[in-house]
């Protein structure tokens, strides 16, 4: 019994370790299973579509007891799904709950909108834009003596249809319409009138002095080599010392060390007794490569061979002052082309490191300057001057084709566009100066505002009724809308400076076409947007859409009129006309 009870014992022991070994198996098994993690938090009264979006997938919140650890978030809760457009075409576009995401860039050709990717408070965000164009505040009340609209904001010369500044007129030349170039009245009035603007409303510029032999003042040193000479004399025609050169052409010729990295505008008054140059070496931010641009006595308009740019600037038999900006003429020389437009380049002058001289003539007055618009305003201002023609206008030698249905406008034609910003620059020069030349042709300017497009003039009437200036006196009439209000302001711009009896005939083409615009403007309204001409009307066909950039000229324009006509029409087409640029629409029956 003893025994049988040892045994009993034993037995038991054996198989208390076994049910422990056992329990210790499944307990280790099942704590290996894995166990949900506890969805997003629950937001009551929210749809699904509202609780995320691909942009900012939700993170789970971490497990009790894991702090600490990281928390894992889950993929983000969306599936592509083919999107059907008008069942013509399929868009690859993605689900999220019932809500439904298409490619913006889908969204910006099919809805002609705008957007991109930002950095703002040091992280990313999209900004959309339903429009890519700029309203300016306006200045009120506008006078014709101050800055053009919002003018000075622009850089005509920076522009790819400008081939260049020419060297013998100052002004720019066109190829808007033309490879070979054209002289175009109402760019170069718009290049007057920007740099009359910067100069109402930037600082005076910082300017170095290098030269100006009459006082002997300057900070650059002459290098005059074997061969060449360089002496001050006195001029008897300016009452003083000025710089005499001679020099072959084919020495290195007389230099004056410039060095200046600051500014790129360069100025020096000039009279040569033969042909002769004077070069600017620069350097530049290619590669720190030296360019050289040569300003030569001849009337070649822009050359360019290997890193060396030409431009033709006259005889310059006469003591002139010549202005360049370097930057411009680096560029358009090195981007020159035989298309309509200037070659991009990422090339920029750096240093500009001396100035030299070839030939035989006098210098005076060299120097830098960070801008000189008053110099770029009066060469737009007395080219107006010298290319008036006996009609009072400004021809614009090239064929102008304004679309299917219009007839051709020949070279010789005049546009109220021309006329009326020419009368804002030619005012603004005589404001200056009380020079009577320029207040005499801006009245002359307003001769082809009384003759229709079939004598060569600008007026059109609509409807038989209302008096409208034409920006291209097309056969049948365009009504183009930015143009009119344009040649409006320069006929108010006249009137205003040529007082009640020089400034009679100007007042009532003016009331004319005032009277005329405010009937009108309802025909240019969209409800969304507005149209720039009325061909729609006068052929039947498509309306022609104004681009944003003319839209907000249009709202521009109207502002500036509605701060010298204080009439509701005015303020009430600002108004609707604004809220287009931000997806406002008319309302629908």
């Amino acid at each position: 019994m003893r025994c049988l009870a040892r045994l009993s014992s034993k037995a038991l022991l054996v198989l208390c370790s076994l049910l422990a070994l056992l329990s210790l198996l499944l307990w280790t098994r099942c704590s290996h299973h894995p166990q949900p993690a506890p969805g997003p938090p629950e937001h009551p009264g929210i749809p699904d579509s509202e609780e995320a979006s691909p942009q900012d997938a939700p993170r789970a919140p971490g497990m009790p007891g894991s702090a600490g650890r990281a928390a894992v978030a889950p993929g983000p809760r969306y599936e592509e799904i083919d999107c059907v457009i008008n069942e013509e075409q399929t868009v690859k576009g993605r689900r999220e709950g019932s809500e439904v995401f298409l490619p913006f860039s889908w969204v910006e050709k099919y809805f002609q909108v705008y957007g991109r990717i930002a950095q703002a408070d040091g992280s990313e965000r999209f900004e959309f834009s339903h429009s890519y164009s700029k309203v300016y505040a306006q200045r009120a009340p506008y006078r014709p003596d101050g800055v053009f609209m919002s003018f000075e904001g622009y850089n005509v010369e920076l522009r790819d249809r400008v081939k260049c500044i020419s060297g013998v007129e100052g002004v720019p030349l066109s190829t808007q319409w033309g490879p070979q170039g054209y002289f175009y009245p109402i760019q170069i009035a718009q290049y007057g009138l920007s740099h009359y603007s910067k100069n109402l409303t930037e600082k005076p510029p910082h300017v170095e002095v290098y030269e100006t032999a009459g006082d002997g003042n300057g900070n650059g040193e002459w290098t005059v080599p074997k061969g060449c000479s360089l002496t001050t004399v006195w001029d008897k025609t300016r009452l003083t010392g000025v710089k005499q050169f001679s020099c072959p052409e084919s020495s290195e010729g007389v230099s004056l060390e410039l060095n200046n990295g600051r500014d790129f505008i360069i100025s020096f008054d000039l009279k040569l007794l033969s042909n002769g140059s004077v070069s600017v070496v620069l350097e530049t931010t290619e590669r720190n490569q030296l360019f050289t641009v040569h300003y030569v006595s001849s009337t070649q308009l822009i050359a360019l061979r290997d890193r060396d740019i030409f431009y033709g600037i006259g005889a310059r038999s006469s003591w002139s002052t010549l202005t360049r900006d370097l930057l411009t003429d680096l560029r358009k020389g090195v981007g020159l082309s035989n298309t309509k437009a200037v070659k991009q380049t990422k090339i920029m002058p750096k240093r500009v490191l001396r100035l030299v001289a070839k030939g035989r003539g006098f210098l005076d007055n060299v120097t830098i300057s960070a801008t000189a618009h008053m110099a770029a305003f009066f060469a737009a201002s007395r080219w107006l001057l010298r290319n008036q023609d006996e009609r009072g206008g400004w021809p614009i030698m090239v064929t102008r084709k304004l679309g299917e249905g219009f007839k051709s406008l020949d070279p010789g034609w005049y546009s109220a566009m021309a006329q009326g910003q020419a009368m804002s620059t030619l005012v603004r020069a005589y404001q200056l100066t009380k020079e009577p030349a320029f207040l005499g042709a801006a009245l002359r300017a307003t001769a082809p505002f009384k003759l229709p497009a079939e004598q060569r003039g600008v007026k059109a009437v609509f409807m038989n009724r209302h008096d409208w200036y034409e920006e291209y006196p097309t056969t049948p009439s365009s009504f183009v809308l930015n143009g009119f209000m344009y040649s409006l302001i320069g006929l108010y711009d006249l009137k205003e400076t040529a007082g009640e009896k020089l400034g009679k005939e100007a007042r009532l083409l003016y009331e004319r076409g005032m009277e005329s615009l405010k009937a009108m403007l309802p025909l240019f309204d969209t409800g969304s947007g507005t149209i720039y001409d009325l061909r729609h009307f006068m052929l039947g066909t498509a309306p022609n859409l104004a681009r944003w950039d003319y839209h907000t000229t249009h709202i521009n324009q109207l502002q500036l009129l509605g701060s010298i006509d204080d009439a509701p029409v005015f303020r009430e087409f600002v108004k609707r006309w604004k809220s287009y640029l931000r997806g406002g629409r008319a309302k629908h029956n």
